[in-house]
């Protein structure tokens, strides 16, 4: 959400005034991300405040975003606390900004939690199985645009940046997860559109309670257990310049018991789920590397360090005994 794109103030208020949102009376570049332009907009109508975000997109083109935005309506209509599109007069929901593609989006209630205790990963599996549920139904499709062939065009771009140890992780690591994706078992994994990027920073809470997912410019179509991969691999670790990447046992349990209350994992799904968490971990090393190393310039960017992701990818790969013990039957219950 690093403002790489500058918005004036009129153009910002004509666009609200077009999707009857009122008169605009604040405009914020928002600070944090790296992928989009974001601001806080906040208007007023008929005497009410209004709070929405509007995201001037960077990379992506006007031929992919409806998928991110109307799976954001569908889950919105399903009942996912997720924030819905604003719509001109015509159901009309990505627009031109600066002459780039822009969307509208309700403002969800509350703040991220960066410090996730157990209750918090509790409404996260909840919601999380709920919302592939709810998204199984979506008619467009569209691909993990960050899945393996992302991953098999960008590790060569980035091996020159890294040291004799980290390369050989990485060749390593990147031959085992296509190793798996052509496995069976990984065909049989049940599939839909996942969110891809549910970090801390992509939930909000209000008061303790769980108010909604955003950010799901990162959304494909992919396996449901890579979703869950990610989230355990940011909700459930350490973030502390000295940890050493290992899952945090009793947030894990209650995610996953929380997502299995909902939505039972399958027996091909308990059978990759460390391999998973290793492909979650190998995506975000990679494209943190990416960013750190070949960046755009912004306004407002700061670089998430790899070495987080190096140390999760390197705690998964010594510790899929232990991982496989999370998806005990025993184990989940007590969640």
């Amino acid at each position: 959400m690093a403002v790489y794109t500058e918005v004036a103030f009129d153009e910002a208020a004509a666009l609200l005034h077009t999707l009857h949102l009122g008169d605009l009376t604040e405009l914020k570049g928002i600070q944090g991300g790296i992928e989009n332009t974001n601001y806080f907009v906040t208007s007023e109508r008929d005497g009410a405040t209004l709070e929405h975000v509007l995201t001037v997109f960077e990379r992506l083109g006007f031929e992919q975003l409806p998928f991110y935005l109307r799976l954001m309506e569908h889950l919105a209509q399903g009942g996912i606390p997720v924030p819905a599109p604003a719509a001109d007069a015509r159901g009309e929901i990505l627009f031109k900004v600066q002459g780039k593609p822009a969307a509208v989006v309700a403002k969800l209630r509350g703040k991220s939690d960066l410090s996730p205790g157990e209750a918090q990963c509790e409404a996260v599996g909840r919601t999380l199985a709920r919302m592939h549920l709810a998204g199984r139904d979506f008619a467009l499709s569209q691909p993990n645009l960050r899945g393996l062939p992302w991953w098999n065009d960008t590790v060569p771009v980035v091996l020159p940046f890294l040291n004799e140890s980290q390369a050989a992780l990485i060749r390593t690591e990147l031959a085992f997860q296509n190793h798996v994706a052509q496995s069976p078992a990984y065909a049989a994994l049940p599939r839909g559109p996942i969110h891809a990027d549910l970090f801390r920073d992509n939930a909000m809470f209000d008061q303790g309670e769980l108010s909604g997912f955003f950010d799901f410019y990162f959304a494909g179509v992919d396996t449901f257990l890579f979703d869950i991969a990610v989230c355990l691999n940011d909700w459930c670790v350490l973030h502390d310049a000295d940890h050493d990447g290992s899952l945090d046992t009793p947030r894990s349990l209650a995610l996953l018991g929380a997502y299995q209350s909902v939505r039972p994992l399958t027996a091909a799904e308990r059978q990759l789920l460390p391999a998973m968490l290793r492909a979650g971990a190998l995506r975000f090393w990679i494209s943190r590397l990416w960013d750190l190393h070949l960046p755009r310039e912004a306004a407002m960017l700061q670089p998430h360090d790899p070495r987080h992701f190096e140390r999760v990818l390197r705690a998964r790969v010594r510790d899929t005994q232990a991982l496989n013990s999370l998806l005990r039957d025993d184990a989940l219950q007590t969640a």
